[in-house]
C-alpha cells in the first residue's frame, strides 16, 4: 500500500478537505497570471543578436558583455527565468495536492 493508499484508508482530517481546494484555487491562480507574466516578459526582450555563437567558437568579450545582467534586458531574462521556476513548483505541488485530496 503506498502512501496515498494509507492516507485515504484511514480518512482525511477535516482542515485538510476544507483547506486544500482552497490552496488548489489559489495555485491555478497563481500558475494562470505567472504564465502570463512569462508571455509578456519574453514579447518585451529584444532579441538575441549573437545567436549561438557559442558553437562557432566567437568570442565577444567587451564591457557590455560583462555586465548584461544589470541592465534591462539581463533584469527581464532573470525574472522570467524565476517565474518560470516557481511555475514548475506550483504545478508540482498543485498535482502532488490533486493525488492527496481527490
Amino acid at each position: 500500500m503506498n502512501l496515498f493508499g494509507l492516507i485515504a484508508a484511514t480518512g482525511l482530517p477535516t482542515w485538510v478537505t476544507t483547506s486544500f481546494p482552497i490552496i488548489k484555487g489559489i495555485l491555478v491562480g497563481y500558475i494562470a497570471l505567472a504564465a502570463i507574466a512569462i508571455i509578456v516578459l519574453v514579447l518585451l526582450q529584444p532579441s538575441n543578436s549573437q545567436g549561438m555563437t557559442g558553437i562557432t567558437g566567437e568570442t565577444t568579450d567587451t564591457y557590455y558583455s560583462h555586465n548584461k545582467s544589470a541592465t534591462k534586458e539581463g533584469r527581464m531574462k532573470k525574472a522570467t527565468a524565476w517565474i518560470a521556476v516557481s511555475v514548475v513548483i506550483a504545478t508540482i505541488l498543485f498535482f502532488i495536492l490533486s493525488m492527496i485530496v481527490a
